[in-house]
């Protein structure tokens, strides 16, 4: 699907980036601008779907699964163009690609995404270390690699190291291991006591965790051997997974002389649009606001993305105040064996460090009614509020598959400041086999649970 030769230089609307926040870019333009034309362009022509790629070596049948295709594009009549943008003139708005390719845009959106982050390590550049690349065909070698494997090492205890670590425990004959420089895994989203629940999971599937030690080397000579950690304790591989963190590619719009923030990422306004008229920003190139605080925050999630690139699509040629974007609230899950997690807003360790005064509410129960209806599992919430308004700051959730659509609720609570009092009073829709008692709901119940600490609830 080539955008059609001819007409081809002058476009209504061009997204650079075919990623999540990309095509939603597209896609959203489209429904608010049909009678515009839209070009997208990416770089990669066989790119994958940024969520899925851990679960492309034992969950899903092949890698092409995940693959991140044309058929809403197709569907919504976005011209599509393989090339790589190599400069952007904002005065004349002009793109040139690298085949040699100039477009002219009325309104241009950056989607370009974020790079994995490669440490300084000593030989990092030896085979069998991969990073998190969004490319098929790599991911297809790691594919192959990782089968072929006995000692598999992942760096970095956050989402991507967690889930490869999940994902690669079910391998007959892989030993795994995961390393995390910080006292705990997934220590940026969720406090401590969640924390651990995905850390009993991961070692009871026979994973081999280490917290609080660096790597110092990789040893070998052309192909990874093993991995020697800032204690001299050293750990056998024949493949590295490096997943410690991703940055902003930004450096196009920087090439241009658009403003970037002290993270690296494009600055944008509530609207996402950059510095530049007529050129917003969306996902991972953007920089990142904290939704409480305001701060720099660095969260590099597909959800997030595409609700900027929601934003921005609709918002390309007339403000509609309905699509501000009010901050970031770091909204995410994951999964961990049966294990299900999901965070929103502040933490309680966050909270405190920023210097808010809050109470906190928690609550276990079953989640189906009673107990003893079959597949029933553990929920557990911790909910965070302001003390002083009774605002909810943030929450967080563990148990089976339904904590997935619990974080949710908390999401839409955070959005819309509600309060303590407000969830004690929450009316929701129960079923025996579908969630908790209508008795014991845990968002309800957590709420109780902070009035009672304020002296309100007596």
């Amino acid at each position: 699907m080539n955008a059609k030769r001819g007409l081809k230089t002058k476009y209504s609307v061009i997204v650079i980036g075919g990623g999540p926040a990309g095509v939603i870019s597209a896609v959203t333009a489209r429904k608010y601008y049909p009678g515009k034309r839209i070009l997208l362009i990416k770089s990669v022509g066989s790119g994958v779907i940024p969520c899925g790629i851990p679960y492309m070596f034992t969950s899903l049948k092949k890698p092409e699964d995940n693959a991140l295709g044309n058929a809403p594009l197709k569907k919504n009549n976005v011209d599509v163009e393989v090339d790589e943008v190599i400069s952007i003139n904002a005065g004349d708005k002009k793109i040139q690609t690298k085949s040699g390719e100039a477009f002219e845009y009325e309104k241009l959106i950056l989607a370009t995404g974020s790079e994995p982050v490669m440490p300084v390590i000593e030989g990092n550049d030896k085979k069998g270390i991969y990073y998190i690349l969004k490319e098929m065909d790599y991911l297809k070698n790691l594919k192959q690699d990782i089968l072929k494997a006995k000692n598999i090492v992942i760096i970095g205890g956050g989402f991507i190291g967690v889930e490869f670590a999940d994902e690669l425990s079910g391998l007959k004959g892989a030993n795994v291991s995961l390393v995390e420089m910080m006292p705990e895994i997934l220590v940026n989203s969720f406090d401590e006591e969640f924390s651990k629940l995905a850390r009993e999971k991961l070692t009871e599937k026979g994973v081999n965790i280490i917290t609080g030690k660096k790597v110092v080397r990789f040893t070998g000579s052309e192909r990874i051997k093993s991995v020697k950690l800032s204690d001299n304790s050293e750990l056998a591989a024949e493949i590295v997974i490096l997943g410690v963190g991703a940055i902003p590619n930004s450096s196009i719009a920087k090439k241009e002389g658009l403003e970037i923030g002290n993270g690296g990422g494009i600055l944008v306004d509530e609207y996402l649009r950059t510095s530049q008229p007529d050129i917003f920003a969306v996902g991972d190139c953007a920089e990142k606001k904290d939704f409480f605080t305001r701060k720099r925050i660095n969260i590099m999630l597909a959800s997030t993305a595409t609700a900027e690139a929601r934003i921005a699509g609709a918002n390309l040629y007339k403000i509609n105040l309905l699509r501000e974007n009010k901050g970031t609230l770091a909204l995410c899950s994951t999964q961990v064996g049966d294990l299900s997690l999901g965070s929103a807003g502040l933490t309680e360790k966050t909270a405190l460090e920023e210097g808010f005064e809050i109470v906190v509410g928690n609550a276990e129960c079953p989640d189906r009614h009673p107990d003893a209806m079959p597949g029933a599992k553990k929920l557990k919430v911790k909910l965070i509020f302001s003390k002083q308004s009774g605002i909810l700051l943030g929450g967080q959730v563990a148990g089976g598959s339904s904590a997935g659509g619990v974080v949710n609720i908390i999401g839409l609570a955070l959005q819309k400041t509600t309060s303590m009092t407000e969830l004690e009073t929450l009316q929701v829709a129960t079923h025996p086999k579908l969630t908790p008692s209508p008795t014991v709901y845990p968002l309800i119940t957590a709420a109780q649970d902070a009035l009672s600490k304020c002296g309100l609830g007596k």
